[in-house]
């Protein structure tokens, strides 16, 4: 495609010999170049169909994302608002932000296409990393409720320390399965597992380093009481330790969503 006058050209295979080419309009001679270096590469050379996106459909699909995102985001600061309280859903839709920013500046650094499909994947990112930060949180609040008098920054701790192998087992879990995909899937599913492989590995991380630390610091500035420690179901033990658990059930480091 470089020799064709189409450096810039995309060229993924579609399946049963076909392949797809991606690029600025071209005009009559380029489109005949380009014709003739696929003619020398594969032989005769049949265009099947033509797709242009003009600036009106390229607006219309970036007016469509920014609204799906802002939705999303929305959404989950409305939930986890209503589940935990504002400063922990602040916390945790700065970090999808932060996950989704990041997915988008590697993606355009490395100079990738930007279609439904990828919009597709920054949303399944923004629930996967509010799934992590609902587990993290989750058990901060239990154990808050059960040290209402320790300072917050180290029950967070606490928790997050509990949480830490039940968040990095699920991500390295799916962060194989994405790698396979991307090494072994071909060129239609590589950006595909490419921008999960990504999205999972800073939602992992985000939970962890961005949304619980500030979390601390929102708290720091607030003054909105403990929660109130729950009272079917368990016993609260003294300050710095666990609750007590009835007996015969066993401790988990998961969520109860």
């Amino acid at each position: 495609m470089a020799d064709a006058g189409q450096p810039d050209a995309v060229v993924q295979s579609a399946g049963n010999g076909a392949v797809s080419v991606r690029s600025d309009e071209p005009s009559n001679d380029q489109e005949a170049k380009v014709r003739s270096a696929l003619d020398e590469v594969g032989g005769d050379a049949e265009r099947m169909r033509d797709e242009m996106i003009g600036p009106s459909l390229g607006d219309e699909l970036r007016r469509n994302a920014l609204i799906a995102l802002g939705v999303a985001l929305a959404a989950q600061l409305g939930y986890l608002a209503l589940r935990f309280r504002w400063t922990f859903a602040a916390s945790s839709v700065v970090a999808m932000a932060h996950d989704v920013l990041v997915v988008l500046g590697i993606f355009a650094w490395l100079g990738k296409p930007m279609d439904k499909t990828f919009l597709a994947v920054l949303l399944t990112v923004i629930g996967y990393s509010v799934n992590d930060s609902v587990v993290v949180f989750d058990r901060v609040r239990e154990q808050w409720a059960g040290r209402r008098h320790a300072p917050f920054a180290r029950v967070a701790n606490s928790a997050l320390l509990q949480t830490l192998p039940r968040t990095v087992n699920t991500g390295m879990g799916a962060v194989f399965i994405l790698a396979a995909l991307v090494l072994l899937g071909g060129d239609s599913l590589t950006d595909f597992a490419l921008a999960l492989l990504i999205g999972v590995l800073v939602g992992t991380y985000s939970s962890m380093l961005t949304a619980t630390p500030l979390a601390v610091e929102l708290e720091a500035r607030g003054s909105s009481p403990p929660p109130r420690p729950e009272r079917a179901g368990r016993v609260t033990g003294r300050e710095g330790r666990h609750p007590t658990r009835r007996p015969g059930t066993s401790d988990d480091d998961g969520a109860r969503v």
